[in-house]
Parts: structure tokens; C-alpha cells; sequence
């Protein structure tokens, strides 16, 4: 944002929305074993595709720790939670703390005590959220927009919409990044 700034010092701060989007809309609601979906997705090669993004990581100073993940996810109770978190003005908090609970410590974002416990490290309480979670509150939020985001052609993540005009797929430099902002507000 402070390359945004430097450039556009005026312009209104910018909002952060997460949107839902499953990479395995189909895996159960248990997910698999993590071995499973790799050897399944990737075939050989998947160890070495998950070397280089931790030898990526270790550059920015995130410490990927993929051999902690022993479960491959469904992750619509993660979104829910970043709709739940969202109305509380807690959804950037919640995303962090989703993203360290995964990738960093290997959590089993399928568990509901697992995912509650880290809804409270994100500021949320934590026997509310363990409630909600016994619910299918907001399940139908969560479908309706991954199936919104697949209709205008998203097939992965990262994918940023800026202004609800650009879209960028994939991990992008920061220049590249800052010029889809800049392009987003252009009347």
C-alpha cells in the first residue's frame, strides 16, 4: 500500500475484501491425506513444486512448513469464517491467522476446534465461532460466490479484482500489483 500511497497520496485508502474461492470445491468435508492430494495433483513432481515455493517463501520470510500439512482441506468452513469475520471488522485478521494456522503449523482446517481456536487468536470469540461452525450459516454465501468466481473465469489463487474492473492471476510483483490499482481508478 505505501507504493499506492507514494503515487495516489489523495485517493481514498484502499479496501481489503477476501472473497470465497475452493481450490478442491469436491474434496470431502474431511478433506484427505495431504500425501494423497499430492501424489493425486502433482504426481512425482509434487514435493519438488512445494521445495520451490518454500525456497520462495524463505526469501520474504515466510517459513513454509509443508511437511507439517497432513490434511488437504475442504475449506468451506474457512470462508465461512472469513464471512463471519468479515461482519465483526475482523476478516484481515482472520485470513492472517488462517493462512499461519495452515502453512505455517500445519493445522487441519476441516477441524471446527481447530479452526474456533484460531477465529480467537484472530480476535473473534471462540465459543461463539465454535457455534456458528456447528451451523450452515452462511454455506450458501460461500457456494454462491465460488461459483460466481469460477463463472468469470477464475480457475486459482491468488486472483486480485481492483475496483471491480482489473483482475491479475497468480503471485505478482508489487509493480505489477501497484499498475492494476492505478489502471482500476482511471476513469
Amino acid at each position: 500500500m505505501n507504493l499506492y500511497r507514494e503515487r495516489q497520496p489523495d485517493a481514498p485508502e484502499p479496501a481489503v475484501r477476501w472473497l470465497p474461492f475452493q481450490l478442491n470445491p469436491d474434496l470431502p468435508a474431511t478433506g484427505i491425506p495431504r500425501a494423497e492430494y499430492v501424489a493425486r495433483k502433482f504426481g512425482a513432481r509434487g514435493k519438488g513444486n512445494y521445495e520451490r515455493v518454500a525456497m520462495v517463501g524463505r526469501t520474504v520470510g515466510i517459513d513454509f512448513a509443508f511437511d507439517k500439512i497432513e490434511v488437504q482441506p475442504n475449506t468451506v468452513n474457512a470462508h465461512r469464517l472469513l464471512v463471519y469475520a468479515d461482519r465483526a471488522g475482523r476478516q484481515d485478521a482472520m485470513a492472517d491467522e488462517l493462512f499461519k494456522a495452515y502453512f505455517l503449523e500445519g493445522a487441519n482446517l476441516t477441524d471446527n476446534t481447530s479452526l474456533a481456536a484460531v477465529a480467537a487468536r484472530a480476535g473473534l470469540e471462540r465459543e461463539a465461532v465454535a457455534a456458528y461452525l456447528e451451523t450452515d450459516e452462511d454455506r450458501d454465501v460461500v457456494q454462491q460466490a465460488d461459483v460466481e468466481a469460477r463463472s468469470a473465469g477464475i480457475g486459482g489463487v491468488p486472483f486480485f479484482i481492483f475496483n471491480r474492473k482489473v483482475g491479475v492471476s497468480g503471485a505478482q510483483d508489487a509493480d505489477v500489483l501497484l499498475d492494476a490499482m492505478l489502471q482500476s481508478i482511471q476513469p
